[in-house]
């Protein structure tokens, strides 16, 4: 009975947070506005599932723009990092989810990046416009694993985030988060208990002076990082 009135909330937060975002950004500073909508809206999520998040880092966040790379094991991410990171941020999501009623419809107005994955050329294109507005001044998170994880081990990370960093040339700020796995397993529509959440934050990854060809060393460097960060939480 519990698990229906959480999944009754969400539906209904999301479409009244989805609808104050689209309305708030008809106005100045729209992504901003948005932005702290979606903060409200994810805050609420969490409190009403009766989850905390434990943060952890936030000295090691540099000065905008820069790339946060973080570990994906479950949907409660996307509201762990919305509630509890310090500052504004967009996404890079996939086409199909700007589809969705009131939530789509307020990431489009929030200035979220859309990504074709089944169209290479219009992916290329999505990945150079996002480039330009990061160095720009637009900070953005990206899971380079492409998908949830089932808990334990980092799935195989994708290039497309690498690649986009590279072009970019802004810091990469490594993420661990740990316990999102097990309040919300993947294929879980709402959180199965109650508990917290942990965030870790990594000294950023420099990458001014580094050379495209370095991607897979780089690639490389960023999960050792994200391995080091969710193991902190795990001893």
């Amino acid at each position: 009975m519990m698990k229906i009135l959480v999944l009754i909330n969400f539906v209904c937060s999301t479409i009244f947070f989805s609808t104050i975002a689209i309305i708030v950004s008809l106005f100045k500073g729209k992504g901003e506005n948005a932005h702290k909508v979606a903060r409200l809206w994810a805050t609420f999520h969490l409190k009403v599932c009766g989850i905390n998040v434990s943060l952890k880092g936030s000295e090691h966040i540099p000065k905008p723009p820069y790339i946060f790379m973080c570990n994906h094991q479950s949907a409660l991410d996307i509201y762990t990092l919305h509630s509890s990171l310090p500052l504004s941020f967009k996404w890079i999501a996939k086409r199909e989810l700007f589809s969705i009623p009131f939530l789509g419809w307020a990431m489009k107005r929030a200035g979220y990046i859309s990504l074709d994955r089944k169209n290479p050329r219009e992916a290329i294109k999505g990945m150079d416009e996002a480039a330009r507005k990061i160095r720009e001044g637009m900070n953005i998170i990206i899971f380079p694993e492409g998908t949830r994880g089932h808990g334990g081990a980092l799935l195989p990370f994708k290039k497309g985030g690498f690649s986009l960093a590279l072009r970019a040339k802004v810091p990469i700020v490594p993420v661990g988060i740990y316990g999102t796995s097990r309040l919300q397993p993947k294929g879980s529509f709402v959180p199965k208990e109650k508990g917290v959440i942990y965030i870790n934050i990594g000294e950023p990854i420099h990458l001014e002076d580094v050379n495209r060809s370095e991607k897979t060393k780089i690639m490389l460097e960023v999960r050792t990082h994200i391995e080091r960060l969710i193991a902190c939480q795990e001893i």
